[in-house]
């Protein structure tokens, strides 16, 4: 079986499993009112970090670097904040390490060290495209005589 198949069968039982053992110690209003409770906190969190992210990748975009880490966290952010609306504490774990800054930056060094895109490299100052097409760099100027004066100075 496929691991995220898995994952998306076995996480819902683990999540239901625990909120009935939550709800049975301390009640179900009271586990309800918790799991709202970390849905607050998480949109809270994921909005100042949203805008921080968000004003980092302008500061880059102005000097004129990619803010590739940036959107990297921005994905970070965008799970994290998808999971904490998704009722249960594993799935508010999960959020929240998202979106805890120290946390998103281990996840996100984690997943770089792990993660091999697949692709070919170009290096600076490569001068070849994808499909193996060369790039010729120069100058061009349009000739503006007539067509039969260009064609009698080719013959």
């Amino acid at each position: 079986m496929r691991p995220l198949l898995l994952i998306f069968i076995i996480l819902p039982i683990l999540e239901m499993w625990l909120l009935i053992t939550v709800g049975s110690e301390i009640g179900a209003l009271p586990t309800i009112g918790l799991v709202f409770l970390t849905a607050i906190v998480g949109l809270v969190l994921l909005h100042r970090q949203g805008l921080s992210t968000l004003m980092r990748a302008q500061q880059k975009m102005q000097v004129g670097e990619l803010p590739a880490r940036e959107m990297a966290e921005g994905v970070f952010l965008a799970a994290g904040g998808t999971l904490l609306l998704t009722p249960g504490f594993i799935t508010d774990a999960l959020g929240f390490a998202c979106l805890v800054p120290g946390l998103r930056q281990l996840l996100l060094g984690w997943l770089l060290r792990h993660v091999v895109v697949q692709g070919r490299s170009y290096q600076a100052g490569s001068h070849r495209r994808p499909g193996g097409h060369d790039i010729i760099e120069g100058e061009f100027s349009r000739d503006q005589r007539e067509p039969h004066k260009r064609n009698l100075d080719k013959k």
